[in-house]
């Protein structure tokens, strides 16, 4: 069988700043200061981990600068 190449996502911390509905969030990140959406990854809607504006995440980011996925609450 052929190796498939698999793509690594860059993970960055960031803070929430604004709530939007369908677990959809505006995060400032912390490396350069932009502003990007986000949704919850299923693990966290499955276990119902709050998120509220001002917790800082841990975001993946798609290499291609669409939405990002926020994998972790600090």
């Amino acid at each position: 069988m052929e190796n498939i190449k698999v793509k690594e996502k860059s993970a960055v911390g960031g803070v929430i700043i604004e709530a939007f509905p369908n677990t959809l969030f505006k995060i400032k990140l912390d490396n350069d200061g932009s502003e990007t959406l986000a949704y919850l990854s299923g693990k966290m809607r499955m276990n119902r981990i709050r998120v509220l504006i001002g917790d800082k995440v841990v975001v993946e980011l798609d290499e291609y600068g669409g939405k990002g996925r926020i994998v972790k609450r600090n």
